[in-house]
């Protein structure tokens, strides 16, 4: 695991005294992320109608505060 930013997010700039600023200015490689990023690379496809009414309903994750700060579900 790299080293943590000292900073706030700054959209690319790297800050001096940073450790993991001063990382990248050396050449180490920034994080990449596999994995899907959205609901169509997750799944294929757009969620199907079933499947928002079922994530936004009563007493659905959505409902239970389960998709964290923000929802992302669906996104694309």
């Amino acid at each position: 695991m790299a080293t943590k930013h000292s900073h706030k997010p700054n959209f690319g700039k790297k800050i001096d005294g940073c450790p993991r600023c001063d990382e990248l200015k050396a050449g180490a490689e920034p994080i990449s992320w596999n994995g899907p990023r959205n609901e169509r690379e997750r799944t294929g496809g757009y969620p199907a109608s079933r499947e928002i009414t079922s994530h936004f309903a009563p007493n659905s994750p959505h409902a239970r505060g389960e998709c964290g700060p923000v929802c992302t579900f669906g996104d694309w």
